[in-house]
């Protein structure tokens, strides 16, 4: 899979990676990136970003 950090992440910190296949996206924490994965239908995934940039504030 192609692991992709987020562009929000700053160099050592712990962030969450994403890759992505057709049917599914799959996160993990960059910490442990053997650990746990979580894995969601792109649909959802979409949602869950939408859901976060209505609610987080701003920095």
């Amino acid at each position: 899979m192609n692991w992709q950090k987020s562009s929000h992440c700053s160099e050592g910190a712990s962030c969450v990676h994403v890759a992505a296949t057709t049917r599914t996206v799959h996160l993990t924490e960059s910490g442990d990136p053997s650990g746990s994965i979580l894995r969601a239908a792109p649909a959802t995934f979409a949602a869950l970003l939408t859901t976060l940039k209505k609610e987080s504030p701003r920095v």
